[in-house]
């Protein structure tokens, strides 16, 4: 589901056809509807002007992009072909926000990718090992993106709960935390069978959290889906 505007298809429009109507002025609208970003209120006029009402309606999912769409976007963009605000109107792209994201993902030669807004995506098994000097590198990036975790796993080929993982295990253990300790303990064969009660009352106890966490995760999808 798509993330709803903290501002009415009402407000929108109103905004919209005072500007042009000469009745309030930019800095007017900003004060009205308490924001300072006159860069939103440029974004819905220029939407409003090719699209109408239709460019505020509000929808129950997210829109698709390709890689192919995105790499031809930003490929405009740096060829000159347009602006940021031109070329979300052009092509009814969510925001301009949205546009600097993938332009910062291809000129950091990484690889944007096909984009389909399922909450499916979010409990993604892990797609891949990883070495923990890839692990260091994701983390870095991650926190250096604003903790942006479906644009990191998107852009390392990685799942969304392994970036949010590592990252959380970093925060408390530092590069520590990103050591894969697998492998490096007895196996349940190996040990007796208070110990392996032990065990499995760990993994089911692991389970139950994963679970939670996930459940909480799903409820945050809204603030990144339009990523």
């Amino acid at each position: 589901m798509s993330r709803k505007s903290k501002y009415s298809i009402e407000q929108r429009v109103q905004a919209c056809e005072d500007y042009h109507n000469g009745t309030r002025s930019l800095e007017e609208i900003c004060i009205a509807l308490g924001t300072t970003r006159k860069k939103t209120i440029r974004e819905w006029l220029k939407k409003y002007e090719k699209y109408g009402v239709s460019a505020f309606q509000e929808k129950s999912y997210n829109k698709s992009y390709t890689k192919e769409f995105k790499i031809q976007v930003v490929e405009e963009y740096i060829s000159g072909y347009g602006s940021l605000e031109e070329l979300i109107v052009k092509y009814d792209i969510s925001s301009t926000t949205q546009l600097r994201k993938w332009i910062s993902v291809y000129n950091a030669n990484r690889e944007l990718r096909d984009y389909c807004p399922k909450p499916e995506v979010y409990m993604a098994e892990a797609r891949r090992k990883t070495s923990i000097e890839e692990r260091k590198e994701i983390v870095k990036y991650c926190i250096g993106h604003n903790r942006n975790y479906k644009e990191t796993a998107s852009a390392y080929d990685v799942s969304y709960n392994q970036v949010y993982s590592w990252v959380k295990k970093y925060d408390a253990l530092g590069e520590e935390g990103l050591t894969d300790k697998r492998g490096c303990h007895k196996t349940d064969e190996d040990v007796d069978e208070l110990e392996h009660l032990r065990r499995e009352n760990v993994h089911l106890k692991k389970q139950l959290k994963e679970k939670d966490m996930l459940t909480e995760l799903l409820k945050k999808v809204q603030e990144f889906e339009r990523m």
